[in-house]
């Protein structure tokens, strides 16, 4: 019997919305930003394996920029957490079992240079720790909406150090228990085409999907 396509592997409620063109692993499908949870506590050992997954991402001269600040909703910093979100996102932020804020450094530890590629290694390592979320069937949502400056100063970020985002994980929950505006929303979005985000050759190589 031959393999089993990737394919079968993709989770039924994304399969409806999502469906690559190519041949990759299902988790890379299957990662999508749910803001549905329900409130209960994360496992330690489960919560710190995302951070696990996030500290092997590749970075330039191994200067490792990510840092990663949280709090779990039994911990004292846990309103001052939420309270740095838009409104709109506390209203489903607020059944999150840990918040966290993502902090690159922008200098190297060798030379104290600046690094040009801080939030490029950063992002990798976010990377990391959504996929590891979602192989563990968490929720893991990242987040713009937020006060970055008031980030940097209530949680003592050096100067040094850029507040990249912040991102809710938790247990999934039905989507029932969201706003019906929300409930819309809870589905996988799609993606644009290969042919609008890769370039054989120079930039304006690339055809333009707008009107001519």
């Amino acid at each position: 019997m031959g393999a089993r396509s990737p394919q079968h592997e993709i989770r039924n409620d994304v399969r409806e919305h999502r469906s690559p063109s190519y041949d990759i692993a299902p988790l890379f499908v299957n990662r999508w930003s749910s803001r549905s949870m329900t409130g209960e506590s994360v496992d330690e050992n489960q919560f710190m394996a995302l951070f696990e997954a996030a500290k092997w991402a590749p970075s330039a001269y191994n200067n490792q920029p990510w840092r990663f600040l949280y709090a779990t909703r039994t911990s004292d910093y846990w309103n001052v957490y939420f309270d740095l979100l838009s409104e709109e996102n506390k209203t489903w932020a607020k059944r999150a079992a840990g918040l966290v804020v993502i902090v690159s450094k922008t200098t190297f530890d060798y030379n104290g240079e600046p690094s040009r590629t801080h939030s490029f290694n950063t992002g990798a390592a976010w990377q990391n720790l959504a996929l590891e979320g979602v192989r563990r069937g968490l929720v893991v949502h990242g987040i713009g909406g937020f006060d970055y400056e008031r980030a940097a100063d209530v949680l003592s970020v050096p100067s040094n150090y850029a507040i990249e985002a912040m991102a809710a994980i938790g247990v999934r929950a039905s989507p029932n228990i969201l706003s019906e505006e929300m409930q819309e929303r809870e589905t996988p979005s799609n993606r644009k085409p290969l042919s609008d985000i890769v370039i054989d050759g120079a930039f304006d190589d690339i055809e333009d999907g707008g009107d001519e």
